[in-house]
């Protein structure tokens, strides 16, 4: 079993430039970058302890398990093939239910959480550039710039990140966030957060003289219809933050 030193790595956060710089890299402000990481995980990417935030999802566990393991993981309520079959619980008892699902079968825990200030699910590892699930975890438990770097890969290799430029917020939560987007109302809290950004005076930064300056055209942000349901972060974590006069970590 890899020792993971209980989640705890260096636990670097992302200073201001790196937001900018970053959604550079597919065309997109500080503003967008902001509106997602607020809605996917409020803003940032480690809780109290320097772990990486994480949501552990039993269904996704289950499909990562060896056929013959998953009766066994389902008697342990470790697991279950149905999202929605339980609640998922609060933020303090994710790493319980990792941790237990991690002696079990190290390999479809970590792949059946999501991790991170982006959210991303371990079984997308090779998506946004791993050669392991286990390689993704320590790049998180590291670091919140990997975090974000592995969100811009898995727009690109989904082929949304035209939709996030164009504010596509519907296209963008459904690929995202899977079925049930609607649900938890992702597109809307995406649109309005980014209109709350966009007032908020953007971090000085600007590309390297050798950096292609990427200048697609911006279309206002679309709103969808909301469901009255929160989502599971906004239940945990409180919603949106407020936001200031500058874009700063402490907006968080």
């Amino acid at each position: 079993m890899t020792d993971f030193n209980n989640f705890i790595g260096l636990a670097k956060r992302l200073e201001d430039v790196d937001i900018p710089r970053i959604g550079h890299r597919i065309g997109v402000g500080e503003d967008e970058i902001h509106a997602f990481m607020e809605v996917e995980a409020s803003g940032s990417g480690f809780d109290a302890l320097n772990r990486p935030k994480i949501l552990f999802e039993p269904h996704v566990f289950y499909r990562n398990l060896p056929e013959a393991k998953r009766a066994q993981a389902v008697a342990r309520g470790l697991a279950y093939p149905k999202q929605g079959t339980q609640p998922y619980g609060t933020s303090a008892e994710q790493y319980s239910k990792l941790i237990k699902a991690v002696a079990f079968d190290e390999d479809a825990a970590l792949k059946g959480a999501s991790w991170g200030a982006t959210q991303i699910l371990g079984e997308n590892f090779s998506l946004v550039g791993y050669k392991t699930v286990q390689q993704m975890v320590k790049a998180f438990m590291a670091d919140e710039e990997n975090h974000l770097n592995a969100m811009v890969n898995y727009l690109i290799k989904t082929g949304i990140d035209d939709d996030l430029r164009n504010h596509n917020w519907d296209m963008v939560a459904r690929v995202y966030n899977g079925p049930n987007y609607l649900k938890f109302d992702y597109a809307n809290k995406m649109a309005k957060a980014y209109a709350k950004w966009v007032k908020i005076r953007d971090t000085a930064w600007s590309p390297n003289d050798d950096d292609v300056v990427f200048t697609p055209p911006i279309a206002p942000p679309i709103l969808v219809t909301p469901p009255q349901t929160k989502s599971f972060w906004e239940l945990i974590f409180g919603g949106f933050s407020s936001g200031s006069n500058t874009k700063t970590r402490k907006d968080y």
